[in-house]
């Protein structure tokens, strides 16, 4: 597989793995009233950081900035596109052409990392939402939530990459 190839292959993957993410998110909420994160928030944060301000003691306190619901959502997809790219980067060519789970959720399991040791910091939430009410239902929900994008790595692979 060429270069151009790898970075298709794998901006389609993340694309495709997030995409699965958010539909279960969907799910999660509309059969068991789970809240999903607000991507307005995470376009909030990025506003704020392009004017030098990467901390708040609350991010929904925070002034809301232009288009934060846009900038929010393409960070989220980025970030997927960033994480199917390192998976592809460690595994090779090889697991594109033949994925397995293990990896796929190992990246999802390592993925969980973003928001525990940068966005909730950065939020005010704490180290893995420590300063929050219930800092381990915080947490499961983020582990839950990036297994399912490790799972949506392996499936979207599956599905799609051969047929590229």
């Amino acid at each position: 597989m060429t270069m151009v190839e790898l970075f298709i292959n794998a901006t389609g993957v993340g694309i495709g793995a997030t995409l699965f993410m958010d539909l279960v998110a969907v799910i999660k909420k509309q059969v068991f009233n789970v809240p999903s994160l607000d991507y307005r928030l995470v376009g909030r944060w990025l506003g704020h950081m392009l004017q030098g301000q990467f901390t708040h003691a609350s991010i929904a306190g925070a002034a809301p900035v232009p288009c934060e619901r846009l900038l929010g959502w393409a960070l989220h997809y980025l970030t997927g596109i960033i994480f199917a790219g390192l998976l592809v980067a460690v595994a090779g060519s090889a697991w594109l052409e033949h994925p397995t789970l293990l990896p796929a959720l190992f990246t999802g399991i390592l993925s969980v990392a973003a928001p525990w040791l940068i966005m909730q910091p950065a939020w005010g939430m704490g180290l893995a939402a420590a300063n929050t009410a219930r800092p381990w239902v915080a947490r499961q929900r983020s582990l839950v939530t990036h297994l399912t994008f490790g799972l949506g790595l392996y499936i979207t692979c599956l599905a799609f990459v051969k047929h590229l």
